[in-house]
């Protein structure tokens, strides 16, 4: 009777924790609050729904590059998506963060054990009988221990286990959309610069016909000398030009190989023409991609995992209670040993607690909750710079835009003042300087065109980079739902 009372009391203490476990100590995560604006400042009616950001890290960043219809570019993304090392490691970060995330689930349930033993053992010197036999042991058991969670620590941890996993996601799909969008950029420049290449041949070619007129004049004694050596000048300064070229070139295609996987000896983009003008960013953009910035989406994960460490170091502050039991046979005769008389069992809670600690809990509590209040002010400022490289792409492509029309009508200007200069210099009625300036006026007007395209080009990509990567998004695995949801990946 004194045995089925002690049993009784001890299931009622492992009801109790039962009960218990239902609370947890530290603050409710609520994600703060961002101030922001009603309209985007430079484009308003592009976001006049706008609203504050929220993690949206697993939404599908899709094909983004495929707006702009080059399939050297196509082709390019899907080999950084295969091989790009940079990629490879945020992708193993997610893993380990995956894995980290199980280790703190199994913290919720009971730890169970078997072991067994068969040993002989013996004592030098005589017992009061005189004897010194040594003696068996045969043992067989099994153990099963719990800690109930009386104070949230566990849920706190799975919490923070969760919000890191979930911060490594965004983590990844933000190392994707950067490899993605460098190497859109680096093939943009590329490809400006075998525009300029072919503006400084075709420039190479027209100087030296311009030489051999020169020549020609002075041949006939209408022309001075010094006309002659200035387009040999104007000539060979354009042909280092063009040499200088390939420098800019060859490093950026050095650049892609590596973002693709590949070393630089084994890669090669051949020349092709490139007529790609920037194209137009539809004025709806849907004001919810920004809740899609991977960035914004880490920062905000990570102050929730700040939060639920508050709740860790507070659960410090009360007594850590195990229920176990352990059950078995054991017996020094080998043929009895699994027999009824051998059988033992215990079962029983204990409870531990820290008395004094020199305030170490005290810190560990003032410091969680410095750390939450550092994340908060973090999240916040990536808000902000999020809102900003928005207004600033947004801003660069509208002005921008404007630069190129009115650099385009600098070109005609310039080519039709070269037309009448070259005119006049073989009527004899100017000298060779205004041929060699406008010349170069045209030139310059012309690469300054080159070198807006490629701006344009690079802002475009930059501004999709600043909205989440894409207009197509689609919700995917919800990592609070999905326990081994896999890393998000591009369509």
């Amino acid at each position: 009777m004194k045995r089925s009372s002690s049993t009784t009391a001890s299931l009622s203490v492992l009801a109790s924790c039962l009960l218990l476990t239902a609370c947890a100590v530290g603050p409710d995560y609520v994600r703060p609050a961002v101030a922001t604006p009603a309209a985007y400042k430079e484009a308003a009616a592009t976001a006049a729904n706008w609203r504050p950001a929220q993690p949206a890290d697993d939404a599908e960043r899709g094909a983004w590059w495929k707006v702009f219809g080059d399939a050297t570019l196509d082709d390019l993304e899907m080999q950084a998506e295969a091989a790009n090392q940079t990629l490879a490691q945020a992708q193993a970060q997610y893993r380990q963060a995956q894995a980290q995330l199980a280790g703190a689930r199994a913290a919720s349930f009971p730890t169970l054990g078997a072991s067994a033993a068969d040993t002989r053992s013996g004592r030098y010197g005589t017992d009061a009988s005189g004897s010194s036999h040594p003696s068996d042991n045969h043992l067989l058991s099994l153990t099963a221990s719990w800690e109930p969670d009386l104070w949230g620590r566990v849920r706190r941890t799975l919490e923070q286990g969760k919000a890191n996993a979930q911060a490594s996601a965004a983590l990844l799909a933000s190392t994707r959309l950067s490899v993605q969008a460098e190497l859109a950029q680096d093939y943009f420049q590329l490809r400006i610069a075998d525009e300029q290449q072919r503006l400084l041949d075709a420039t190479v070619v027209a100087y030296q016909r311009a030489l051999q007129m020169t020549q020609n004049q002075y041949d006939a004694g209408v022309a001075a000398r010094g006309d002659v050596v200035q387009a040999q000048a104007q000539l060979k300064s354009a042909q280092a030009q063009a040499l200088d070229i390939g420098i800019g070139r060859a490093q950026l295609e050095h650049a892609i190989a590596v973002l693709v996987g590949k070393a630089p000896a084994d890669f090669s983009i051949p020349v092709q023409a490139f007529t790609l003008s920037p194209p137009t960013i539809p004025a709806g953009v849907p004001s919810q991609l920004l809740e899609r910035r991977p960035d914004v989406a880490v920062a905000e994960r990570q102050a929730a995992a700040a939060n639920a460490a508050i709740g860790i170091a507070e659960a410090a502050w009360f007594p850590n209670l195990t229920v176990s039991a352990n059950g078995g046979y054991q017996n020094s005769s080998f043929a009895q040993w699994l027999t009824a008389p051998s059988r033992f069992w215990s079962l029983g809670p204990q409870l531990a607690a820290t008395l004094f600690d020199g305030g170490a809990r005290r810190a560990q509590s003032a410091q969680a909750r410095a750390s939450y209040d550092a994340a908060v002010a973090n999240y916040r400022q990536v808000a902000l710079a999020a809102l900003q490289n928005v207004e600033d792409n947004l801003a660069a492509l509208r002005i921008l835009e404007q630069e190129a029309r009115v650099q385009g009508d600098a070109v005609k200007a310039s080519e039709e003042s070269l037309r009448i200069a070259l005119d006049q210099y073989r009527a004899g009625t100017v000298s060779y300087l205004d041929v060699t300036s406008a010349q170069s006026s045209a030139y310059a007007a012309q690469r300054s065109a080159l070198a807006l395209r490629g701006a344009r080009l690079a802002d475009t990509v930059a501004l999709i980079k600043a909205l989440g990567g894409g207009w197509d998004a689609m919700p995917v695995v919800d990592h609070d739902a999905d326990r081994n949801a896999a890393p998000p990946t591009p369509n």
